[in-house]
């Protein structure tokens, strides 16, 4: 299992912080900031009874004006549904296992404005994410592997509404066991600012399945995020997947410092 959604190994959530709508000309300080939450996600993933997790960040970032590091470290419960007779079909609801434990440790760093066109109002970042292999193996929370991302985000400024793109690859950590393969990764969605406290964003997340003959992963998630102070933001989301290899439901709470340089949003999973 891994640190998001279980059996898929580790995907996307949800979006989050809105930008300024002038991201592209902003210059704002450095800034340290720090972020914590709670996630729930429920799916049977091909199976008659759920799998269940709870998710629960804590994430640092540095931000600069060409530069962002991120650090996260999750704490991850989960509940596996098991037969009591391997060799027979579970009747009814199916007893279980539950595992908790540190997650899989993500750390990443994002180049600001690789490109920047003022009079179109678009931009384009570079990310590079690592995901340590930090989850316990046994306790099947994770792969116990290291995995590698590269991701381009390109991002469309209007009046009060922020279009976002990306595009990404991901090379996976084989274990032992098993081979599984890199996966290509795509978002699309966009942000409105609401009010001047309020912003609302919807996306659709796509994922390769890292085992063949499994299901690509998707994902469509939204969100509501407010300002509560000139300092802290809070932010409800929830998000739904399709296939097999998706989470059926799911949601949670963000509670964030505010960040003067993110642009449309942050995703606190892999």
């Amino acid at each position: 299992m891994n640190s998001k959604h279980p059996n898929l190994l580790g995907t996307a959530a949800l979006a989050i912080v809105l930008a300024s709508t002038n991201a592209a000309g902003q210059t704002e300080d450095t800034v340290v900031s720090f972020s914590t939450g709670v996630e729930y996600s429920s799916g049977n993933y091909g199976g008659t009874d759920a799998l269940e997790e709870l998710y629960v960040p804590l994430t640092a970032r540095f931000l600069s004006q060409r530069f962002g590091l991120r650090l996260t470290i999750p704490y991850v419960r989960i509940e596996i549904p098991v037969a009591t007779d391997p060799a027979q079909p579970a009747q009814g609801s199916a007893s279980t296992i539950t595992q908790s434990g540190l997650g899989d440790i993500i750390a990443s760093m994002t180049l600001y404005n690789l490109y920047i066109s003022r009079d179109a109002d678009f931009v384009i970042d570079l990310t590079g994410k690592i995901k340590l292999g930090t989850a316990d193996v046994q306790k099947a929370l994770g792969t116990g592997e290291n995995d590698y991302t590269t991701q381009v985000e390109t991002y469309r400024f209007f009046d009060r509404f922020t279009l976002q793109g990306l595009a990404g690859y991901r090379v996976r950590g084989d274990t032992s066991e098993v081979d599984l393969n890199n996966v290509f990764l795509a978002s699309v969605g966009g942000a409105f600012r609401a009010s001047r406290s309020a912003q609302l964003g919807i996306y659709y997340d796509y994922r390769q399945a890292s085992l063949s003959g499994l299901d690509d992963i998707q994902e469509l998630s939204g969100y509501a995020s407010f300002r509560l102070n000139q300092s802290w933001r809070i932010q409800f989301y929830a998000f739904t997947g399709f296939g097999d290899n998706s989470p059926d439901v799911g949601g949670g709470i963000l509670l964030t410092t505010d960040l003067r340089r993110p642009r449309i949003r942050e995703r606190h999973g892999y």
